[in-house]
């Protein structure tokens, strides 16, 4: 009886162990997914920007991300995208419950003092895999996304324009602005 005990304790530590080296491959290839997008992007808008100005990059973040964030969504089989609690674009940046949840923990967090820039979270939720990584603001950003009486007039027509209910103003470098979030069903 006793070796039939020790047995099971072993076959459920071997189980567990597989478990958690699933879960640890899930989460590297989440984290790698997840770094796809930020840097195109920034490579996108600084290229327009050297063109046409803060204002004229806006359309890089409104309909360029989301190209590229389903761009790689098909490369990768993980859905790709964008949320905030402060979200520009009412249609796509909108964090659904357990994103909401995962930025107002990142929110804490970097009040607490953890680097923005590692702040993550990674889980099986129901069916699927989840992983959000935090967007901490860089300097960059604050043409479009600083305090509004430091935006352009121009910025600020375009962003009128194009964003009528804009909630994505008022940051400061290293804040976070929001999550690339991921899943993939499992």
């Amino acid at each position: 009886m006793k070796a039939l005990l020790i047995a099971a304790a072993l076959i459920t530590s071997f189980v567990a162990t597989l478990a958690n080296a699933g879960d640890d491959a899930l989460l590297g290839e989440a984290r790698k997914v997840a770094t796809m997008l930020p840097p195109r992007l920034l490579a996108a808008l600084q290229e327009e920007i050297s063109k046409s100005g803060p204002e004229g990059a806006i359309p890089v973040c409104m309909d360029m991300a989301p190209k590229m964030a389903g761009e790689i969504s098909r490369q990768t089989g993980w859905k790709v995208k964008r949320a905030s609690l402060k979200a520009r674009n009412d249609a796509r940046a909108i964090p659904d419950a357990w994103e909401k949840a995962a930025l107002e923990d990142f929110d804490k967090r970097a009040a607490a003092g953890e680097p923005p820039a590692q702040l993550e979270k990674g889980e099986k939720v129901g069916n699927e895999y989840r992983y959000v990584k935090a967007l901490p603001v860089q300097p960059l950003c604050l043409s479009c996304h600083g305090h509004v009486d430091q935006l352009t007039p121009a910025v600020r027509s375009a962003i009128g324009q194009h964003y009528p209910n804009d909630r994505a103003t008022g940051y400061s470098v290293g804040q976070i602005r929001g999550a690339i979030s991921v899943r993939k069903p499992l």
